[in-house]
């Protein structure tokens, strides 16, 4: 084992994963993991809260209103 790698968890299950260039996944434990992660980002399951303006504004920058 490389004394240079070291070991965090996967963002997909939080189990142990192996951070170092003789894992193909990093961060992630597993090609599954990485799979499902990727998975989940082209559903747009991860999305950032944004406050929309009120339905009698229009859209675009506060500053320019």
């Amino acid at each position: 084992m490389d004394p240079k790698a070291r070991t965090v968890s996967c963002p997909g299950c939080g189990g142990d994963s192996l951070y170092a260039s003789a894992n193909p996944y990093r961060p992630f434990c597993s090609e599954r993991c990485k799979n499902l992660d990727l998975g989940a980002w082209a559903n747009e399951s991860f999305r950032m809260p944004a406050e929309a303006p009120p339905e009698d504004q229009p859209f675009g920058d506060p500053r320019l209103q």
